[in-house]
């Protein structure tokens, strides 16, 4: 079964070895990209069967594209392709969309098939993964999720979810707003939170703000 696809990986020789390895086995590749802001537009606008996405995109991580595919509800199948063997990361994929988690080390008959089964449907996550999703929930963040935030992001948190705009926080903070934007789309990646109102409840649930009762 063919599959159109589209991969985002900040490594051209990666790419250019995907292609191939796809190709031969008769997928069909519509592009790719290095870069997160161009693959974003190029997805939603070819909107591919699949995207494979490497979690590691020089200083931006692929959780965001994940993030944003989610919060604008872009119809597209996503299989992270990755060398995180961090069961954080698994955690975040899970909860940003992601249908399936490959690590780059596996054989490429378990891509192929991974990307058959997400195509269809389904989801991938080989036994590895799933322990790692396992490890993930013992791990210390796992009862505090805001616990990975670097500080100045926990502070950006409480703005946002109190109502401040891009505008108003980097006033406060003195940066521009594209900065806030930036702290702002990686902080709700790395917390596997795709809107406002996701981040808002689990600001509330962990205690972050409150909800203004008496």
């Amino acid at each position: 079964m063919t599959a159109r696809l589209y991969l985002v990986d900040d490594h051209a020789v990666v790419r250019h070895g995907l292609r191939a390895l796809l190709a031969e086995a008769g997928h069909q590749v519509l592009g790719d990209s290095g870069d997160l802001t161009v693959a974003l537009a190029e997805v939603q606008r070819l909107l591919p069967d699949v995207v494979l996405v490497d979690l590691s995109l020089g200083d931006r991580s692929g959780l965001e594209l994940l993030s944003e595919l989610q919060s604008r509800r872009v119809p597209v199948r996503c299989l992270v392709l990755t060398m995180s063997a961090q069961p954080r990361h698994v955690a975040n994929a899970l909860r940003l969309g992601a249908a399936g988690y490959v690590l780059k080390g596996s054989p490429a008959e378990e891509l192929l098939a991974a990307i058959e089964r997400v195509q269809r449907g389904g989801r991938h996550f080989g036994p590895e993964v799933g322990e790692l999703a396992l490890r993930a929930l013992a791990e210390p963040h796992a009862d505090d999720p805001f616990a990975q935030l670097s500080p100045r992001e926990r502070q950006v948190v409480v703005m946002v979810v109190n109502g401040s705009t891009s505008a108003e926080i980097a006033a406060e903070l003195h940066v521009s707003a594209k900065t806030v934007d930036s702290y702002r789309s990686r902080l709700m990646a790395k917390l596997g939170t795709g809107d406002i109102t996701a981040l808002v409840k689990l600001a509330l649930r962990h205690g972050l703000i409150d909800d203004g009762a008496p």
